[in-house]
């Protein structure tokens, strides 16, 4: 128990500080095959591009340990492209909905007209369409787009940055938000639930206390002794806590694990489970509105190619095929230390795409929600660091449980000796007992029925 709090004298406290478990960002994009013909109303055929995988490093800064058995810390996160793992390169050009004016387009729908001509007069002279021909690179690292400015000047405020636009321009060289964790010092079964984060124990995205929340942990360890029930963290990347449940024991390279999966329940809407009622407002099934976290664009959160989801996203688009083994997530630990030794968590990013009155650009767009990328942050434990689990978590246990009955089947003889040695012994005395020396007879008792003469 003690090597598994948080503690600079345990052994996993390195291990949590700087994680040594090569994490893996794989990115898959849809590429939008028949723009022009998705802008006369028609169906959009998507084909998916990648991998383009990223290998990256995290390690924890700002380290500070509290009186109330919490530490707080930054985990820092940089990404290195890895060629020899993609298909592709960074150089590619993917064509994709123009997420800035789409965006735009439909977080203006309820105002003024005169606003939205204003705007596509803008759109016109920047030369601005419903969908752009970028580079992987771009679209993942920012460029840029006038279009922040000219939008800004029509409604300040509204785009709360300037210049670049990319779309994991804030997940590089950066960090997660201050989680402030406890240590375990004093309570173990507390140790990585997350007491605060960035000073908040709520936060307020949503509509209802409940889905805001904070459970669970920052979503890298857990609480030693699970249960094979369900596990909880809180995802910043998605604005909320995530209950992952039960679904199998099993075994990663010889070391014992419970495997944790997605319910179906993680994106249904409020009509088909209501605790999600203050995660609206929803559309279908399978699909998070996470707009609210988002600077009010028109984002959803979901699997991959709408696993899990209703069947119309899948059938309003072309091009997904949703199953499990490909876009299920699933974390694999081991339930004694609360330490997962392989996860991979995937999420899809959709972007719901209209026809806007007064807005040109929009065209004839027939609503729908259409997926631009999903993702997949993968990791496993291996090397040294696997063989030192093992060894300490499994066969040194292993080997103890065996040892124990070796002792306990070689002291059954000896015992058994021990009782047969004992039992000759008494019975040897006993035989030897009515011609010991200096023992003699006892003459019978006497009584009242006894006569003191007896006839011989």
């Amino acid at each position: 128990l003690q090597n598994v709090r948080i503690d600079p004298n345990s052994i996993s406290y390195q291990m949590w500080k700087d994680i040594p478990v090569p994490f893996y960002l794989s990115v898959h994009f849809f590429e939008v095959l028949n723009p022009k013909q998705v802008l006369q109303g028609a169906k959009p055929v998507l084909s998916q591009r990648g991998p383009y995988v990223y290998r990256e490093y995290r390690n924890k800064t700002n380290i500070t340990f509290h009186d109330n058995d919490t530490v707080s810390y930054l985990e820092n996160r940089n990404l290195f492209f890895q060629p020899h793992l993609s298909n592709g390169t960074e150089e590619e050009y993917i064509v994709v909905p123009n997420i800035m004016m789409m965006g735009a387009a439909v977080m203006m729908e309820k105002l003024p007209n005169f606003l939205k001509i204003l705007l596509s007069g803008a759109l016109a002279g920047l030369k601005q369409e419903a969908f752009m021909n970028r580079t992987v690179g771009e679209i993942m690292w920012g460029y840029e787009d006038p279009l922040i400015d000219a939008i800004n000047a029509i409604v300040p405020g509204m785009i709360p940055f300037k210049g670049k636009f990319g779309i994991f321009m804030d997940f590089n060289n950066s960090n997660s938000g201050l989680f402030t964790v406890h240590t375990g010092m004093k309570n173990i079964s507390q140790v990585h639930m997350v007491d605060s984060w960035n000073g908040l124990k709520k936060v307020n995205y949503w509509r209802s206390s409940q889905c805001n929340m904070i459970n669970g942990t920052a979503g890298e360890m857990w609480p030693p002794f699970m249960s094979p029930t369900s596990l909880e963290f809180y995802s910043p990347d998605a604005c909320r806590s995530m209950t992952l449940v039960y679904e199998q024991s099993g075994k990663f390279k010889g070391v014992p694990t419970y495997r944790f999966v997605a319910p179906k329940t993680l994106f249904a809407n409020g009509t088909d489970y209501p605790p999600n009622e203050g995660f609206c407002p929803c559309l279908q099934s399978g699909i998070q509105n996470v707009s609210t976290c988002r600077l009010n664009a028109p984002m959803f959160i979901s699997h991959p190619h709408f696993y899990n989801a209703d069947p119309s996203l899948v059938s309003a688009v072309e091009g997904l095929h949703p199953s499990k083994d490909q876009h299920g997530l699933f974390l694999d630990v081991h339930p004694m230390t609360g330490i997962p030794m392989n996860c991979s968590i995937k999420l899809q990013l959709n972007l719901y795409i209209k026809q806007v009155s007064g807005i040109v650009q929009t065209g004839k767009i027939k609503p729908v929600v259409l997926p631009m990328l999903w993702f997949a942050e993968s990791g496993s434990i291996e090397g040294s660091v696997l063989q030192q689990f093992y060894t300490n978590l499994v066969l040194l246990p292993s080997v103890l449980e065996y040892l124990q009955y070796i002792l306990l089947g070689l002291s059954v003889p000896f015992v058994v000796s021990a009782a047969l040695l004992m039992a000759l012994s008494q019975r040897g005395a006993g035989e030897k007992s009515p011609s010991a020396p200096g023992r003699q007879s006892q003459p019978p008792h006497s009584s009242e029925t006894t006569p003191l003469l007896q006839d011989t």
